[in-house]
């Protein structure tokens, strides 16, 4: 009986020990994904911007042309750019993502294309070296704090291997796999195509693009705004998926807190209820005793 009240009291130091760290690790999330929200907000009317003067560029100035608004049939590869994250106490975070991936890898192959994987975060890199799969590029170290030169590194390297052709290892098409914040309680994995670039108008706009006047020239504007355009996306997701991860490690935390102090609340009982088991062992044998003791000295 000793044994086993000592083995609950260690097990409940445990458990406490075990609740204030995730109940740390919640609260840092927290006041981390208010920060994340407002980048987030922060790089929409640039993207919206951009998107805006780009579709007005391409819907006014119909002569101009660029490699990166064309489809490659000749590339038999395509990129995949997958998003995930550094560290891990985020739940099904990273696993959403490369289920994502992997499907479309899947489809891809089906399609007769052969997938070229990027990937964005240690806990990708770490996946696919230990299946032995090989990489094109790998970038760690600030899947939870994206600033837009990682954006920028990303969105050239993926540019140059488009240009390519096939024999210099580049690739025809280029997609990208990460999580959208929607709220708090939802993220969403997305499966986006980069390039050949699928311009759009942007939410807030509406009807026909103002006519811009471009100097030097707009084919000089498109050479610009393409690249600055694709790095812009890059980091906008990059966002997305930071303010999703912040969101996944609250969740996650909060839901480890809430069953460590249940699990607490079950062997705080089940020490009582050995305690109590004790204490009416050890009365049970004092009256045994004395009983004992009465009927030898009545004799």
């Amino acid at each position: 009986m000793a044994a086993q009240l000592r083995q609950l009291r260690q097990q409940i130091k445990t458990v406490k020990s075990t609740a204030k760290i995730t109940r740390a690790q919640e609260m840092i999330a927290t006041s981390r994904i208010v920060k994340a929200q407002q980048a987030v907000a922060a790089s929409k009317p640039y993207a919206d911007q951009i998107t805006q003067a780009l579709t007005a560029l391409v819907s006014h100035h119909v002569g101009i042309d660029h490699p990166l608004l064309h489809e490659q049939p000749a590339d038999n590869r395509s990129a995949v750019l997958i998003v995930t994250s550094d560290r891990g106490f985020c739940g099904a975070y990273n696993a959403n993502v490369i289920r994502e991936a992997e499907s479309l890898i899947r489809s891809l192959r089906e399609a007769g294309r052969e997938p070229v994987p990027y990937v964005v975060g240690n806990k990708g890199i770490t996946w696919y070296r230990f299946r032995d799969r090989e990489v094109a590029e790998t970038w760690h170290g600030f899947s939870d704090r994206p600033a837009f030169a990682d954006a920028e590194g990303i969105g050239r390297r993926l540019a140059a291997d488009f240009l390519k052709t096939d024999a210099e290892g580049g690739v025809g098409e280029i997609h990208v796999v990460y999580t959208e914040f929607v709220s708090m309680l939802t993220q969403n994995v997305q499966v986006k195509r980069l390039m050949p670039l699928e311009i759009t108008d942007s939410e807030s706009g509406s009807g026909v693009p103002p006519a811009y006047e471009f100097e030097p020239s707009a084919q000089d504007a498109l050479d610009l705004l393409l690249p600055n355009y694709v790095e812009s996306r890059i980091f906008h997701m990059l966002l997305q998926s930071a303010a999703s991860f912040q969101a996944s490690v609250r969740r996650a935390m909060k839901s480890a807190t809430d069953n460590a102090n249940e699990l607490l609340g079950v062997y705080t009982r089940q020490m009582n209820q050995a305690r109590q088991a004790a204490i009416t062992q050890e009365i049970s044998e004092i009256v045994g005793g004395a009983d004992a003791l009465a009927e030898s000295g009545g004799e």
